[in-house]
């Protein structure tokens, strides 16, 4: 009986996750079809609307998937992965319309910038952009994780997924390290207390890092904020501090 009505449940969860879906998608399109700034605000307001939605379901699927007491998760993995797909169109959707906005109202006045100020902003802007994309790579492996989790039969060792699993855990860490390395260098280069051009010398590893953490023959350089000096100023800003020793366990 109690089976029987976690199962009705669950179908009626799926059922509002096909209808969000249906519906997140005919604003996605409203969005893509329309050149009206004012409208392609408006939808995108209906999307945040329905993504806050469907990552509700989203939190319900996943305590689903980690009960031992569903045995054929198939669906709900498959409904899991189908949120977090439109989650990562909302975000393309985000970032295109922040840039859109950025190139409208701040073409002008960075345009008048001198050319010191000009390259901080882009500096700043690499920051925070480097840092999005870390935190999206530490969603995707999140969630690979709890799929490999929810997929793992009580009581049989899977050794193979235990080292991906490991594998994946580590390098969620190591994100976390690098965009506490990064929203530090982005406070002290808002507060002019590092320059440009030292951030600006790192670029090519951290986007070497960034681009190339999951090749097989990978090597990471742990050194690369070093000449930075940034343990200086950790207790000053609270950022760090749990972070401050690049960890090699698991690898």
């Amino acid at each position: 009986m109690a089976m029987k009505k976690l199962q009705a449940e669950i179908d009626r969860v799926l059922k509002k996750v096909s209808e969000g879906v249906e519906t997140f998608d005919g604003i996605y399109d409203k969005i893509q079809s329309t050149t009206n700034t004012n409208l392609k605000e408006k939808y995108e307001q209906d999307l945040k609307k329905e993504i806050k939605k469907l990552q509700r379901l989203r939190d319900q699927i996943k305590s689903w998937l980690a009960s031992s007491d569903i045995k054929d998760k198939s669906s709900l993995l498959e409904n899991r992965k189908l949120i977090e797909s439109e989650m990562e169109r909302f975000k393309t959707v985000e970032r295109e319309m922040k840039t859109k906005a950025f190139s409208r109202e701040g073409l002008l006045q960075r345009e008048k910038m001198d050319p010191k100020e000009k390259e901080k902003a882009d500096a700043c802007d690499w920051i925070s952009s480097t840092v999005d994309e870390l935190s999206r790579q530490i969603e995707m492996a999140e969630a690979e994780v709890e799929t490999m989790q929810g997929t793992t039969k009580r009581g049989k060792k899977d050794h193979a997924k235990a080292e991906r699993i490991a594998e994946r855990e580590h390098w969620i860490e190591r994100d976390r390290w690098h965009i506490g390395r990064l929203e530090l260098m982005l406070r002290l280069l808002e507060n002019d207390q590092i320059v440009t051009e030292k951030v600006m010398e790192i670029q090519d590893d951290v986007q070497y890092y960034l681009e190339c953490n999951q090749e097989p023959d990978f090597e990471e350089d742990e050194y690369i904020y070093d000449d930075l000096n940034l343990e200086e100023e950790e207790e000053l800003y609270n950022v760090g501090i749990e972070l401050n020793t690049p960890s090699t366990e698991g690898i």
